[in-house]
């Protein structure tokens, strides 16, 4: 048993040291090996309309005989908001944040959202950033939130990272919430080229 144990013990350290062989070995402008990553953070802006004429966001479907709102546990809503460069609607168009958020939680307090960013600037154009999480639900007053980036494409491949999405701006009469949503991501060197 005491040469079981021994063996075993000594296992650990060689795996170790294979990886960081393999690690040191690795070509470092190579995105699969090793990837340590280019930090990037930006500050978008999500205009969120919940009433006519320019929903971006609509329940689809719920628990039976419960209303179909954002905080009803089973409740999912989907979403297609315009990106700004800045907090007015009127601000330049950077992109779209398209998704699903599910009302996860017993309470409604912390939806499952899935979504992606696609930029359309002229910086990032046709990139995407992929988050996925549990988070507070900002429709219903949560104050702020913290979602993990899971992905992404182009310029952001081999991403990862997390952003800071907090409600800026409520206009109740207008049916309008906005969200800055502060990201940062590191993707790998090399992970824009084609």
């Amino acid at each position: 048993m005491a040469k079981g144990s021994a063996l075993a013990s000594m296992q650990i350290p060689l795996v170790l040291l294979l990886a960081i062989f393999v690690c040191s070995e690795a070509n470092p402008l190579d995105p699969y090996y090793c990837c340590r990553g280019k930090e990037t953070n930006i500050t978008v802006y999500l205009q969120v309309f919940t009433g006519r004429p320019n929903t971006t966001s609509v329940a689809v479907a719920g628990a039976p005989g419960k209303p179909r709102t954002p905080s009803n546990f089973g409740t999912i809503i989907v979403n297609d908001f315009n990106i700004t460069q800045g907090i007015s609607n009127n601000s330049p168009t950077i992109g779209r944040a398209q998704g699903i958020e599910i009302a996860s939680s017993r309470d409604g307090s912390r939806p499952l959202g899935i979504f992606s960013l696609r930029f359309s600037n002229s910086q990032y154009n046709s990139s995407t950033l992929e988050f996925q999480g549990a988070g507070y639900n900002l429709q219903v007053g949560s104050p702020a939130r913290e979602d993990p980036i899971v992905g992404g494409t182009k310029t952001f491949r081999f991403a990862r990272g997390y952003a800071f999405f907090q409600t800026v701006l409520r206009r109740p009469a207008r049916n309008n919430t906005v969200i800055r949503g502060d990201i940062t991501v590191i993707s790998c060197p090399g992970g824009g080229k084609v």
